[in-house]
């Protein structure tokens, strides 16, 4: 985790920050608020391969990283437009992040600035970013070696009460099995015809209410109604308090959430003299 970074690094350079960012966020979502989740994901994405370097935004992903990428690029042009060279795209996913969040009903939290961009993406570092398959205990390692603890792992999580998912992404679960799984049956016919083998790009939603940010998410979990299976190892012993915690308390949930990613934003990201000023992410 880093300590160089600083709530004051623009204080002199770019107070109006915030309310550039907040302001384009907003336009961008008053007709399609779709890539708040592909913002979402994007900045947790970054800082979990490498670091929250802006790496990520130099990988090519699907389309719907791709419209959150379209969303961040307006975001840039814009403070570009009114102070070139100063602000990073690192930062702007981590301030983009946060607008997109509270957008859509969510938690504000305290972001911290100075990073610089990475030069170059590393394939490599794709493989350390957790996916839909992962079990309890590997989701537990993978968020502890970055500092991060289970009740971060639970309430970073519910970053899933907004967006969809690919059917690819769950399709195992339907059709081969998957050892430990304890999805809901009616919930799975459900998602059986709306995601048949044919269809592994079609969209579903990741929970009840994918356009506003609120706890339903850990509702549906308790109620064994998750796509992802990563997502039903929540309810694991290790874990499932802090579900019905946040499932029985929706201002808990975004204490936590929040506190989570202030600590996930400070993520070995580059700063200093390091890095670059990337004129676009």
């Amino acid at each position: 985790m880093s300590s160089e970074l600083s709530t004051s690094f623009y204080a002199s350079t770019y107070p109006d920050l915030p309310q550039i960012v907040r302001s384009v966020i907003h336009s961008e979502f008053s007709n399609d608020s779709r890539s708040a989740a592909s913002i979402l994901k994007l900045h947790f994405r970054d800082c979990f391969s490498r670091g929250c370097d802006g790496s990520l935004l130099l990988q090519r992903g699907d389309g719907r990283s791709a419209k959150g990428l379209k969303t961040i690029n307006n975001v840039k042009r814009a403070v570009e437009t009114s102070c070139p060279a100063t602000v990073s795209c690192a930062d702007i996913l981590a301030l983009s992040a946060r607008e997109s969040v509270i957008a859509l009903g969510g938690p504000s939290w305290t972001v911290e600035f100075g990073r610089r961009d990475s030069p170059a993406t590393v394939a490599a570092a794709m493989e350390a970013i957790p996916s839909p398959n992962l079990t309890a205990t590997q989701l537990i390692q993978s968020f502890q070696r970055r500092g991060l603890s289970k009740r971060d792992l639970v309430a970073l999580s519910g970053g899933h009460s907004i967006g969809q998912a690919q059917c690819s992404a769950f399709s195992a679960r339907l059709f081969n099995g998957t050892p430990g799984d304890s999805i809901d049956r009616a919930f799975k016919s459900r998602l059986e015809k709306n995601c048949p083998p044919t269809a592994p790009d079609k969209l579903t939603n990741l929970d009840p209410s994918p356009t506003t940010f609120d706890n339903l998410y850990f509702r549906a979990l308790l109620a064994n109604q998750s796509l992802l299976f990563s997502d039903q190892q929540l309810l694991e012993i290790d874990l499932v308090g802090f579900v019905k915690e946040f499932a029985a308390n929706q201002q808990t949930f975004f204490t936590a959430f929040a506190n989570g990613m202030i600590k996930m934003g400070k993520l070995s990201p580059i700063t200093g003299g390091h890095g670059e000023i990337r004129s676009s992410c």
